[in-house]
């Protein structure tokens, strides 16, 4: 049989409460059924962790985009407003 690693419930926030609850559920089993359960509840947590960094990863990214479109509306109304005063300046000339 192999050997296991111990589960270790951990109580930072990267996990949902629930898959904590689960993990110190699991851990209170006997040996055998805990080691049936816990590769599977490992890749459950290592997977919820990845999908929390992704979303963080999307998130800034659609900051950060939002950010960018502003300066760039901004950019572009100044680009308009110069336009058309050297429209003007140039008509008055002709």
């Amino acid at each position: 049989m192999s050997e296991t690693q111990p589960l270790v419930v951990e109580k930072s926030s990267e996990l949902p409460a629930d898959v904590r609850q689960l993990m110190s559920a699991v851990a209170a089993l006997p040996a055998p059924y805990r080691e049936q359960l816990e590769p599977a509840l490992m890749r459950v947590a290592a997977s919820t962790k990845r999908r929390r960094r992704i979303l963080s990863l999307v998130q800034d990214a659609l900051s950060q985009l939002r950010l960018d479109m502003k300066y760039l509306m901004f950019d572009l109304e100044a680009t308009r407003r110069e336009r058309d005063t050297y429209r003007e300046q140039l008509e008055e000339h002709y």
